[in-house]
């Protein structure tokens, strides 16, 4: 329940917002335009949210043979939970997410590089992760945000290119619509990844244990992928990046303003007090 309001909040907050540069940039006619973008933008990150990201990483779907499927499959039994779609990302970085509007609509995306450098326990791990946000059904405001900041990126970055259609008095830019486009469109895709909480992280690290019998397995796979990550760095989409187990690049500079990831080593230790406990 708390999930569903904060992604209805989110739709309602980005639809002020893309009604506002379309004022800011065109007027009536542009506040028009801005309502009929907000629309489409709600209705496709509320439906299609999943597909679009899914798509966005060239990802494609594969069946019972696969042995990522067959790990899913397992951990979802003992999950108690429907059995989500399976996908294969075409890229070396070691990495996965899980997408969809709940666990009847679920899928658990995977890299090839994760199958490569990983162990059974440790995959386990990862997907046992994955899963419990699921359960936890998280996963629909982690991918209605990650489609709303691709969408706020995508407009702020048109709009630097074209400047607003208004100008001011003297005859200039209108000051509002250059504000709104290059500050506040970017600041709003900070706002989305900051909506998401950190502590998500550590609550699916616990439930992940929980489903695959033992943390240990996913202690040393974050460890791994947290190594790779700095190595081999996935060409991923900031908006995106707090849906992976692992941020998939080296935050630095602006990118670290997207980052919604708690440290690695904070997540070791509290699983490493579940082994204990």
């Amino acid at each position: 329940m708390q999930n569903a309001l904060k992604t209805a909040l989110l739709l309602g907050a980005m639809s002020a917002l893309f009604l506002f540069l379309g004022e800011s940039l065109g007027g009536a006619q542009g506040l028009m335009l801005g309502f009929v973008f907000a629309a489409v933008t709600n209705f496709a990150s509320f439906w299609f949210s999943d597909k679009i990201v899914l798509r966005m990483y060239r990802a494609k779907q594969v069946g019972p043979e696969h042995r990522l499927y067959q790990v899913v499959a397992n951990l979802a039994q003992r999950a108690s939970l429907p059995m989500p779609k399976v996908y294969i990302i075409p890229d070396a970085s070691p990495n996965a997410f899980a997408t969809g509007r709940n666990p009847e609509h679920a899928a658990v995306a995977a890299t090839e590089g994760i199958l490569r450098v990983l162990t059974g326990d440790e995959l386990e791990g990862v997907i046992a992760h994955e899963l419990a946000h699921v359960k936890h059904r998280d996963i629909l405001i982690s991918s209605v945000a990650a489609t709303l900041a691709a969408a706020i990126m995508m407009v702020s970055r048109f709009a630097m290119f074209f400047g607003g259609g208004r100008s001011d008095d003297r005859g200039g830019q209108n000051p509002v619509a250059l504000l709104a486009t290059i500050i506040l469109a970017p600041l709003a895709a900070m706002l989305i990844q900051a909506a998401i909480s950190r502590s998500r992280e550590f609550e699916a690290d616990a439930g992940g244990a929980k489903i695959a019998g033992n943390p240990m397995g996913l202690v040393s796979a974050l460890r791994k992928i947290e190594s790779a990550s700095r190595t081999v760095p996935m060409d991923a989409n900031p908006a995106t990046a707090h849906m992976f187990i692992i941020k998939p690049f080296s935050a630095g500079g602006m990118l670290a303003l997207f980052s919604t990831h708690p440290p690695t080593e904070q997540r070791v230790q509290a699983l490493m007090g579940l082994a204990r406990g």
